[in-house]
C-alpha cells in the first residue's frame, strides 16, 4: 500500500498507529488537528533561494484555494522590496516581519559559503535577521535557512536538520542534526535541501489543518513526499 493510501485509511478510520518511514506522519492525531487559522510569513533577503520560498508559496497557496484558513505574506524585516534572490529573480514583498501578525515563521536559505555577497552567511554577519527572528511562536527553516535560526541560537540542543553542506557548521553550533526529510521538534520546524521546503509545506499543512487536506493538495500538485518526517 503506497503513502497515500494509507493517509487515506487513517482519515477514514481515524487509526491511532503511527505510520513509519515515509508514512511518518500519517497518524490519527493528524488527521483530525484541530483547524485553526494559519498565518505565514515567509522571510525575504536579498540572495534567497528561489525554490526555498516559491515551493512553500505554492503548496500553502494551493490549501487555501482548497478551503484550509491559511494565508502566505512574503515579508522582509529591513530591507527594500522588491528583493533580488539567488539567481536573480525579482520579488515583491508586500510586508514586514511582525510576530503579531502570524503565528508561523518560515525562513528559506541561500548563498552560505560566502559572506561578501548576498544571501544566508552575509545575512548571519550582519545580524539583524537573527536578532528579529527570535520573536517568532513557531518557526521553520528551510535549507540553509537553519543556519539563520542556528545564529538567532534556536536550534541549540534541539533536534533539527539543514542542507547536508551546512550540517557539521549546525551540529558545531549545538544543533542535534537529525537524518530526516523534516525535522518537527514542535515550535521548532526543519528540513533538508532546497526541494525539501515542499515536504516541509505540506507537512506543516497537514499539523495543522490536517492530513485530508495535504493529500488533496498533493494531488493537485503531482508531487509525493519523500523521506521521513522526524517528530520529538
Amino acid at each position: 500500500m503506497d503513502r497515500r493510501s494509507v493517509l487515506r485509511a487513517t482519515i477514514a478510520t481515524g487509526a491511532t498507529a503511527t505510520a513509519v518511514g515515509a508514512v511518518a506522519g500519517a497518524s490519527a492525531a493528524t488527521a483530525s488537528a484541530p483547524k485553526r487559522p494559519v498565518r505565514v510569513h515567509i522571510l525575504m533577503y536579498p540572495g534567497v533561494e528561489e525554490m526555498d520560498f516559491a515551493g512553500p508559496v505554492e503548496v500553502f497557496g494551493m490549501a487555501r484555494g482548497l478551503g484550509g484558513d491559511i494565508t502566505t505574506t512574503l515579508v522582509t524585516v529591513d530591507a527594500t522590496s522588491p528583493v533580488t534572490a539567488t539567481h536573480g529573480t525579482r520579488v515583491e514583498a508586500t510586508g514586514r516581519w511582525s510576530p503579531r501578525e502570524t503565528n508561523l515563521l518560515v525562513v528559506p536559505g541561500g548563498g552560505y559559503r560566502r559572506a561578501d555577497t548576498p544571501g544566508v552567511a552575509y545575512e548571519i554577519q550582519r545580524g539583524v535577521l537573527p536578532a528579529a527572528i527570535r520573536a517568532a511562536l513557531t518557526i521553520a527553516g528551510i535549507c540553509t535557512g537553519t543556519m539563520l535560526l542556528s545564529a538567532a541560537g534556536l536550534t541549540a540542543g534541539r533536534p533539527c536538520i539543514t542542507h547536508h553542506r551546512a550540517a557539521d557548521d549546525l551540529r558545531a553550533q549545538g544543533g542535534i542534526v537529525t537524518d530526516a526529510r523534516v525535522v518537527d521538534d514542535g515550535d521548532l520546524v526543519t528540513a533538508g535541501g532546497v526541494t525539501s521546503g515542499l515536504d516541509l509545506a505540506l507537512w506543516l499543512v497537514e499539523r495543522q489543518l490536517g492530513a485530508a487536506l495535504a493529500v488533496q493538495v498533493e494531488q493537485v500538485l503531482e508531487y509525493e513526499r519523500r523521506g521521513t518526517v522526524w517528530r520529538a
